[in-house]
């Protein structure tokens, strides 16, 4: 990655966890494309159970807007959307409490390297696996004093850490950092000088300092910060103190509240959710002042709707004439 550059990344992989956000329709459609029969035995399979699950204001109102923004696209996103057994789920291992039995089991079981072939940049330290069929193993308890020895993630939430090109001794900010799979993906990569995980909100930021303690050890915590600060606030509290800055900024969770059991919840966060290229684009505008001169900013775009963070970062790259929107990631 050249000094200077700034990278728009969409996705190639597919889901996201259902507590965020939704994925990226283009790899759904060449992912189900070709195996159209195993979309349609899954969908038959939990269809009568799901129905009853999914709340109609919400999936009305994606319907109106998708179906003008995807096109034909809409179909066959909607399948998926509304079927969480075509969700996919991939394990990524903590190299500091290595699972190697676990390892043979999932070659047994046809699971095969989520990043296949060559990048730019991946580390032999990260391991991935993805099963050929939509599966999810269980996940591992906290229990304190104990690391975990794998982490479930969405597919496509590695994309923007390997993006980042991680090298040792950088420092990194973690922006949006709840509930810790990024971070946790980040130590995977590499060892950096200093790691600022930042979580505004008080009880994800719990959740996040759980996840560093059940995945990092003693010695590389000592290189770690957890903050709970407005993430619009970064920026001029410590300017140019970072090499590269990952921020997974709020977004739409289409996936999660479309299964919301509460209408008039659901209805509150269609006006809600209006607001969020807003403050991405508030997010956009002051955390660049957080990196040192001429160096990496990452902007990830997992969302469904146009007005979303894709879009953002092209309008927004206007305003940082140093910069120049590179190619996406493979």
């Amino acid at each position: 990655m050249n000094s200077g550059e700034f990278r728009k990344l969409e996705c190639t992989f597919c889901f996201r966890d259902e507590r965020e956000i939704f994925g990226c329709c283009r790899f759904l459609v060449c992912l189900v494309a070709p195996g159209g029969m195993m979309l349609t035995r899954l969908k038959a399979n939990s269809e009568g159970k799901l129905a009853k699950q999914i709340c109609k204001v919400v999936l009305d109102h994606f319907e109106k807007q998708y179906s003008r923004e995807l096109g034909d696209a809409w179909s066959t996103t909607r399948d998926i959307l509304t079927s969480p057994s075509c969700w996919q789920y991939a394990v990524l291992f903590n190299r500091f409490n290595y699972p190697f039995e676990l390892e043979k089991d999932l070659h047994l079981k046809g699971y095969h390297t989520l990043v296949q072939g060559s990048l730019p940049y991946c580390p032999e330290s990260v391991k991935c696996y993805l099963s050929r069929t939509p599966d999810r193993m269980p996940s591992e308890r906290h229990q304190m004093g104990i690391l975990k020895k794998y982490y479930l993630l969405n597919a496509a939430s590695l994309l923007p850490v390997l993006a980042l090109e991680l090298r040792d001794g950088e420092k990194v900010l973690d922006l949006c950092a709840a509930p810790g799979g990024k971070s946790v993906a980040l130590l995977q990569c590499a060892y950096p000088g200093y790691l600022h995980c930042n979580e505004s909100d008080s009880l994800r930021s719990r959740w996040l300092r759980q996840t560093l303690e059940s995945f990092i050890p003693q010695p590389v915590v000592n290189v770690i910060k957890v903050s709970e600060l407005d993430g619009r606030e970064m920026g001029d509290a410590q300017p140019e103190t970072f090499d590269k800055v990952l921020v997974d900024a709020p977004c739409s969770n289409d996936r999660s509240w479309l299964f919301s059991s509460d209408s008039q919840k659901a209805a509150c966060r269609i006006s809600q959710r209006r607001k969020l290229p807003l403050l991405q684009i508030e997010l956009l505008s002051l955390w660049a002042r957080a990196l040192l001169c001429d160096l990496t900013i990452l902007g990830s775009s997992l969302q469904l709707c146009e007005s979303g963070e894709g879009s953002i970062l092209t309008h927004r790259l206007e305003t940082f004439q140093s910069l120049q929107l590179g190619e996406s990631f493979p």
